[in-house]
């Protein structure tokens, strides 16, 4: 707990140093497109969407929402013997979540119009909406079923993963918050144009302990480094 209590209250602070902005006409826009990945996600973990404006020269106030798959660290895929179908052993819940975010982004160090590289300090907060999705697997009898550590024992009892999108509406929603900090480098040639990489630290807590893979230690509290590849476009 005081692990938390500690990452929100540096966060919030340097939340706050950013929250005061002028109010002027002179304001740019920004829709930002993304890919990421992170040490709770597979290669490609989910994507991102972010939307800023502008009310003083160096300072973005953003809007975000993102959708990405939160995995067990013990997460292994294998291949089944008898098909050829990959599936993780052990796993009993997919945890998808739907991050909404509300931050700052601060020009550390702006481009010229027509070339080098922009980095933005960026900062966001926001609810989390976690989607608990069972994990169902095909067995080595042709039934489809959710993971039990005392029924299945061994590899040789499993032959494939579930259907697409099997087990959607039998999901649990539990809530939960968001927290992370960041820094982007922007390559675009134009000041209209963005495209660039972010990386940083995100910290995400829920109201209940989410069991993944039952046979580990599983819980409701997730830290993770992330890094995302993003593009889109600025509206002056």
């Amino acid at each position: 707990m005081l692990k938390v209590i500690l990452i929100f209250l540096m966060n919030l602070s340097f939340f706050l140093g950013f929250a005061q902005f002028d109010d002027t006409d002179n304001y740019v826009k920004e829709f930002i497109w993304g890919l990421t990945t992170n040490t709770n996600s597979s290669l490609i973990g989910g994507a991102v969407f972010r939307y800023g404006r502008s009310h003083k020269e160096d300072i973005f106030e953003t809007f975000g929402i993102e959708l990405v798959n939160v995995a067990h660290p013990s997460e292994q895929k294998y291949t089944s013997s008898q098909n050829g179908s990959t599936f993780i052993w052990g796993k009993q819940n997919r945890l998808l979540a739907i991050r909404g975010q509300y931050g700052r982004d601060k020009i550390i160090y702006g481009k010229e119009s027509q070339k080098g590289v922009q980095i933005n300090a960026n900062i966001a907060i926001g609810p989390t909406i976690g989607i608990v999705i069972p994990y169902y697997v095909l067995t080595s009898g042709g039934e489809y079923v959710i993971y039990d550590p005392r029924k299945y024992t061994n590899l040789q009892s499993i032959q494939g993963s579930g259907k697409f999108l099997q087990g959607l509406g039998e999901a649990k929603i539990i809530p939960g918050i968001n927290t992370k900090a960041a820094l982007n480098f922007e390559f675009g040639s134009f000041m209209r144009n963005a495209i660039g990489i972010e990386f940083g630290l995100m910290a995400e807590g829920y109201v209940k302990q989410i069991v993944i893979v039952p046979t580990k230690t599983n819980k409701a509290f997730y830290t993770s480094a992330f890094f995302t590849f993003f593009w889109g476009k600025r509206i002056y």
